[in-house]
C-alpha cells in the first residue's frame, strides 16, 4: 500500500475535508469559506470579456458592507473569504480570465485548511470560451478539493441559466425573487442563513432541479405582475414546508446561446430522505409555470423606434422614458448603438436626453466648445454604424465607473451623454451625477430593457422600443445555434410536462 504522502494533493485535501466534516465538538467554531465569480454573458456580442472588466475583492475586502458577512460575524462563524469577482453583463468570458480567477480560488481553498461549509456568490449565466459549461467546471474543481460532505450554498441572479450538472455539485441554491432586482442583499443573506442552518443541524441538503423549455427575455419575466407575481410570492410557502429549505424560479438569460438556456425551478430538501417530496413540489411549480407560459408578456407598451418617438412627442405627460431595448447594456449589449440617436435627430426632437452611449474614444475628443466627432458603432458594427455629429460640449465630469470622463454634448435638441465605461443609467442618482434632471426633459432614452426600479418610481410614462441589437427582445426571431429544441416560443406548438432530468 502506498504511503499517503505520495498521493496527489487534491486527493489528500478531499480526504482531509471529508474527515473534518464527519467530526464534531461542542466548542468547535464553524468555518465557512466564501468565493464566487459572477458574470452574465451575452454570447452574441463579438467581443470577449477580460479580467480588467471585473471588480475583484480579495480577503476581508469581500466582507465590507455585506449583510451576509455581518450575520455570520454575529453568529461567531469564522469566515475565510478568498476571491469574489463580479462584472457587469458583457460578452463571453475569456478562457484565460476565467481560469486565472478559478485557479486563484482553488489555491485559496486548498491553503485555507478545513472548512465546514462554503458560500458562493454567483450570477448563473456565466459562459466561458472553450467550455460547454464553465459553471460545472468551477463546482467540480471545488468538489475535488473538499469532497462531498462539505455543504456548499450558492446565491444567484434569477436570470441564470442553470444546468443539472451544476446543481449536482451544490447543496443549497437560492435566487433573487424580484425583477427588476431589489433583493440581491436579501438573497445572499438568506443563502448564508440556510447554510448555517444546515451546518448547525448536521444536515446535508440536496436540491431538485427541473428545466423548463421556455426562453423569454427578462422583460417578460417581471415579478411584480402576473403570472410571476403569485408564483414568486408562493416560494416562501414552499420553502417552509416540512423537510424543505428553499425554492427558486430562474427566468433565464436568452442572449446566452447555450443548450442550458431557459427557465428552471429548484427546491431544496433538508436531506436525501426528503428529495421525493421536494421533487413533487418542483414538478407542481414547473407545471404551473408551463400552463401560464402564454401570459408571460411585456409589462410596458412596446413600439418600433419611430412610433415610440412619435408617441412620446404627442403624449400629454411632461416626460416619457424610452428604453433602447436591443442595445440594453444591462443584458450585455454593446451600448454604442446609434439608431435611436439618428432617429431623434431625424425627427428634430426639440428636447431629449440620451444617457448614455458607450464611446471612450469620442469622449476623448470632446475638447473645446464646438466639436465634430463620430460616435458609436465601434463595438456593435452588426446592427449599428458610426454616426457623425456636430455639437456643443456642455461639460466633462468624472466617470463613476473608471478613471476616465463622461462628456455631455448638445446635438441639436438632444443632450447626448457619452460614457467611457460599459454601464447603464438605471437610477436617478446616475443622472444627478452628471448634472441632469431627467424629469426636466420631454424624452429620456436609456439603454435598458425594462426600466430599473429607481427609474420606474419616477417615470410618468415609459415605452420600450423594440430596437435591433445584441439584446433583441423578440427572441423567436433570433437565429439560435445551441439552444435546446423544442422550446417555447420558438416552437409554439410543443407540449411538455415536468419530469426528473
Amino acid at each position: 500500500m502506498k504511503s499517503t504522502t505520495t498521493l496527489p494533493k487534491i486527493i489528500i485535501g478531499a480526504i482531509f475535508f471529508s474527515l473534518l466534516a464527519c467530526t464534531s465538538g461542542e466548542n468547535k467554531k464553524i468555518r465557512v469559506l466564501t468565493a464566487g465569480i459572477a458574470h452574465e454573458s451575452n454570447t452574441f456580442i463579438p467581443h470577449l470579456t477580460g479580467l480588467e472588466s471585473f471588480n475583484i475583492r480579495r480577503g476581508n475586502e469581500a466582507l465590507i458592507d455585506q449583510q451576509w458577512a455581518s450575520y455570520l460575524a454575529e453568529e461567531e462563524v469564522e469566515v475565510i473569504p478568498i476571491l469574489h469577482a463580479s462584472s457587469g453583463p458583457s460578452g463571453m468570458l475569456a478562457k484565460s480570465a476565467y481560469e486565472k480567477m478559478r485557479d486563484e480560488i482553488m489555491e485559496g481553498i486548498q491553503s485555507a485548511g478545513p472548512a465546514d461549509g462554503i458560500f458562493l456568490e454567483m450570477h448563473g449565466a456565466m459562459h466561458v470560451e472553450g467550455y460547454p459549461d464553465a459553471q460545472v467546471d468551477f463546482i467540480r474543481h471545488i468538489r475535488k478539493l473538499v469532497g462531498d460532505k462539505v455543504v456548499i450554498a450558492a446565491s444567484f441572479d434569477l436570470h441564470g441559466n442553470i444546468s443539472p450538472e451544476f446543481i449536482a455539485g451544490l447543496n443549497i441554491v437560492s435566487a433573487y425573487r424580484t425583477a427588476p432586482h431589489i433583493d440581491a442583499a436579501e438573497t445572499r443573506l438568506r443563502t448564508v442563513k440556510l447554510l448555517l442552518e444546515a451546518l448547525t443541524n448536521d444536515l446535508l441538503p440536496q436540491t431538485v432541479h427541473i428545466y423548463l423549455p421556455i426562453l423569454i427575455p427578462g422583460e417578460k419575466g417581471i415579478t411584480s405582475v402576473e403570472p410571476l407575481k403569485s408564483l414568486y410570492e408562493n416560494l416562501p410557502r414552499i420553502s417552509s414546508m416540512e423537510g424543505l429549505m428553499d425554492a427558486s424560479i430562474f427566468v433565464g438569460m436568452p442572449w446566452t446561446d447555450v443548450y442550458r438556456a431557459g427557465m428552471s425551478v429548484q427546491v431544496v430538501a433538508r436531506g436525501k430522505e426528503r428529495l421525493p417530496f421536494a421533487q413533487e413540489q418542483a414538478e407542481e411549480l414547473a407545471n404551473t409555470i408551463w400552463e401560464q407560459r402564454n401570459l408571460l408578456q411585456f409589462d410596458t407598451p412596446t413600439a418600433l423606434i419611430d412610433a415610440a418617438i412619435e408617441t412620446a412627442l404627442e403624449a400629454p405627460e411632461s416626460t416619457i422614458f424610452i428604453t433602447d431595448s436591443g442595445d440594453n447594456i444591462t443584458a450585455g449589449a454593446a451600448g454604442d448603438g446609434t439608431l435611436v440617436l439618428e432617429r431623434l435627430l431625424a425627427y428634430k426632437v426639440p428636447d431629449a436626453v440620451l444617457a448614455g452611449m458607450v464611446d471612450s474614444e469620442a469622449v476623448g475628443k470632446c475638447v473645446g466648445a464646438k466639436i465634430n466627432v463620430t460616435v458609436g458603432g465601434k463595438i456593435d458594427n452588426v446592427f449599428s454604424k458610426p454616426l457623425s455629429i456636430s455639437g456643443m460640449v456642455l461639460g466633462l465630469v468624472p466617470d463613476a465607473e473608471n478613471s476616465q470622463m463622461t462628456a455631455l454634448v448638445q446635438v441639436e435638441g438632444v443632450t447626448l451623454v457619452l460614457i467611457s465605461g460599459h454601464y447603464a443609467f438605471t437610477h436617478p442618482d446616475h443622472f444627478k451625477a452628471v448634472g441632469i434632471d431627467p424629469l426636466a426633459h420631454k424624452i429620456v432614452v436609456v439603454k435598458e430593457g425594462y426600466l430599473f426600479q429607481g427609474l420606474r418610481d419616477i417615470a410618468p410614462r415609459s415605452i420600450m422600443a423594440l430596437t435591433p441589437g445584441f439584446a433583441y427582445q423578440l427572441v423567436e426571431n433570433i437565429d439560435y445555434q445551441h439552444v435546446r429544441r423544442p422550446i417555447y416560443p420558438l416552437d409554439p406548438g410543443m407540449s411538455w410536462k415536468a419530469a426528473t432530468e
